[in-house]
């Protein structure tokens, strides 16, 4: 979710990345050292897994910052949770080519001396042992905004990556906001839905009505698989979603009002965009699987996106990233969790977001 309450950070001063980690051994287990790839090796073999099972999303304000500020905790917690897919939003790394060309949103740019030295520490910070057993597709604006990436664990590859509502063309979505991979009896779809906005203009209330017409066209025509939709979604479905209902219904730009009480209050609470997302569940029958397995609020880990800790903001928060499955999928649903907690955002890892993981049942295979 954009943010309203706080400047965001510029890239400026950074730590690099600790580079020793991907070629250091893994601490000794019963007096045996074991190097990377050998750990490696052992993961693959272990799971027969057919396809992913464990999904994670997280919008990371800028992956960059994160390398730079936040990395080695952010690992450690991908080690701990293991996630087949790792869906990313606002990346913040501008696509390939040079000013005034076309540009390769596949590709982080790096035509001239800062864009080559910030695409190093991205290189860097994934080749160490935790990210190198992935594989990522990017989708990339022109400028260091929005953007999306996606990790799939390389025993797991995709029979097919997209990055337009329109599958059938290969042009990304402007702002680089989709990412869809396809797997035999799935697909999965990572998002950075457009912020709402405070006013009925071409780039706010107009922009997010559109693309909420395009999403239901798509959900309603993507039958032949179950659908697992992650991501920042930028709404908040119901009040339960929101920490403090009242606050964010009656919060205001400079004192506009919007001309349609609908449209009234906090971006991604206003009742229109509630309406429009209900209606996306409904007619493309999707189940908000955090919702389905948590019934009662929860104050204290029921939340994905926080305001400023300091000011009237402070406390203030949203649950406004998801995983929507197909109701296929309902009952293969374990687990679906929020990973932060607190006023001081304990576990969100430098963003204003924290991650959200989703666990299915699996279907194995007989490894022999």
């Amino acid at each position: 979710m954009k943010r309203f309450f706080q400047p965001v950070q510029k890239d400026g001063s950074f730590k690099k990345p600790n580079l020793s980690s991907s070629s250091s051994p893994t601490p000794a287990v019963n007096g045996e050292t074991k190097t990377p790839a050998v750990v490696e090796d052992e993961e693959n073999n272990k799971s027969q897994k057919k396809e992913p099972t464990k999904f994670l999303t997280w919008n990371a304000n800028s992956l960059l910052l994160r390398v730079k500020n936040n990395w080695p905790e952010f690992t450690k917690f991908i080690d701990v949770i293991d996630p087949d897919v790792i869906a990313i939003q606002e990346v913040r790394m501008p696509a390939a080519g040079a000013k005034g060309a076309p540009k390769n949103p596949r590709e982080l740019k790096d035509d001239n001396n800062s864009s080559r030295e910030e695409k190093l520490i991205i290189t860097r910070a994934l080749s160490g042992p935790t990210f190198r057993k992935y594989d990522v597709w990017w989708s990339l604006s022109d400028t260091k905004y929005a953007g999306t990436a996606l990790f799939v664990k390389k025993c797991f590859p995709p029979k097919k990556v997209s990055f337009n509502l329109d599958t059938s063309v290969s042009k990304h979505e402007a702002d680089g906001r989709v990412i869809i991979a396809e797997f035999e009896s799935f697909r999965i779809m990572n998002t950075y839905v457009p912020n709402n906005g405070w006013k009925d203009e071409e780039n706010a209330f107009q922009r997010r009505r559109k693309w909420d017409k395009r999403m239901k066209e798509f959900v309603l025509q993507s039958t032949d698989k179950p659908l697992i939709w992650c991501g920042d979604l930028n709404v908040s479905h119901e009040e339960i979603d929101v920490s403090h209902p009242d606050f964010f219904r009656t919060a205001k730009l400079n004192g506009y009002i919007p001309p349609n009480k609908e449209d009234c209050g906090q971006p991604g609470f206003t009742l229109s965009e509630r309406k429009r997302f209900g209606s996306i569940l409904k007619e493309g029958k999707l189940i908000d699987a955090y919702r389905y397995l948590h019934k009662e609020k929860d104050m204290e880990r029921g939340f994905s996106w926080c305001g400023n800790p300091i000011g009237k903001h402070r406390g203030k928060k949203m649950r406004i990233d998801y995983h929507l499955v197909s109701e296929k999928l309902k009952d293969k649903i374990v687990k679906c969790e929020m990973h932060g907690q607190g006023i001081e955002l304990e576990g969100f890892y430098g963003s204003d977001h924290c991650p959200v993981t989703l666990e299915l049942a699996e279907t194995t295979v007989d490894a022999s």
